[in-house]
């Protein structure tokens, strides 16, 4: 990933062809690891975190004051959630059917068993980074917990469920607009007036979340805390009931 000076003579037009296609892959290499986050060391992970991410976690050190979650406020474990709207990866652990991502999503069997058991309480962080969308997204995220905290799960399960190709597509404002109109109790033109009048302080928790979990070690989504556990990428039910059980 020695010759003598007649032979390096010989070989020396192979040489820069060879050196090209080497930094090629070390290049395409290096994408993968960036935006698929693969590893070696991740082994069980699809996406999500490099090595380098696994650093000492704890969930207390989490803010997760104003934050969207699901579950019982005062539920014994609580799962932080670093996601990206735009992201395949997320799509593929909270609602799955992500061509060329072969994991289950673990998102609905974690609310079956936990979540609706009192036993886990997951709140969900913002980490957008692959696109305008991304942030638009998030915007109306935050104003659908304000507004609609009851309806946040069932929106943010169609946002998922909607979203196609990363960069592009589904995600704008307009799609996200028509979306919310089909999801009953839910006002379009009121989120559309919440964002508009919140979105400094929404863009500002935003970017804090993504700070704060650049700080635990994520450089990339799906990423997860609970307990003193760091969970990287879109990992199969197992990893997630082994951190949770754990702790009950």
């Amino acid at each position: 990933m020695s010759e003598n000076n007649s032979s390096a003579r010989d070989n020396s037009a192979l040489y820069i062809p060879a050196a090209i296609v080497l930094s090629g892959a070390i290049i395409g290499v290096s994408l993968i690891v960036a935006f698929k986050g693969t590893s070696p060391s991740v082994g069980t992970a699809t996406g999500g975190q490099p090595a380098a991410a696994a650093a000492a976690v704890n969930i207390k050190d989490v803010k997760t004051a104003g934050v969207p979650y699901i579950g019982k406020e005062n539920a014994p474990v609580t799962l932080a959630y670093w996601s990206d709207y735009q992201c395949p990866f997320c799509k593929a652990v909270e609602v799955g059917g992500v061509q060329g991502i072969n994991v289950a999503p673990s998102l609905p069997l974690l609310i079956k068993d936990y979540v609706d058991t009192g036993k886990l309480k997951i709140v969900f962080k913002d980490y957008q980074f692959l696109s305008e969308d991304s942030t638009t997204a998030a915007l109306y995220g935050r104003a659908v917990w304000s507004l609609y905290p009851g309806r946040y799960w069932e929106w943010r399960e169609a946002m998922y469920k909607a979203q196609d190709e990363e960069h592009g597509g589904f995600g704008d404002e307009a799609s996200i607009l028509a979306l919310t109109e089909g999801i009953s109790g839910m006002d379009a033109a009121r989120l559309k007036a919440d964002v508009a009048a919140n979105r400094a302080k929404y863009q500002g928790a935003i970017d804090a979340d993504r700070v704060e979990g650049s700080g635990f070690g994520i450089q990339g989504t799906p990423g997860f805390i609970t307990g003193t556990v760091f969970i990287p990428g879109a990992v199969g039910y197992d990893q997630f009931k082994s951190a949770i059980d754990a702790q009950l």
